[in-house]
């Protein structure tokens, strides 16, 4: 099939399913916001959170120990 030949149909056809689709989508509501921004926050300006891990390391033979 010689697509060069064909590419005013081809650029036809996607114009149609681009208009069709835009009409379709023009009457859907605005998707509605559950939860809150991510921009408001509990912590004071300027605050950075910390996360503290206290574990001790695996040992080599605890490592080797584990499953793969």
């Amino acid at each position: 099939m010689n697509i060069a030949k064909h590419m005013e149909a081809i650029f036809l056809a996607v114009v149609a399913v681009i208009g069709a689709s835009t009409f379709a989508t023009a009457g859907a509501p605005a998707p509605v916001q559950r939860h809150a921004p991510l921009a408001v926050s509990a912590m004071p300006a300027g605050a950075m959170p910390v996360v503290v891990v206290s574990a001790r390391r695996l040992s080599a033979a605890e490592k080797a120990r584990l499953p793969q």
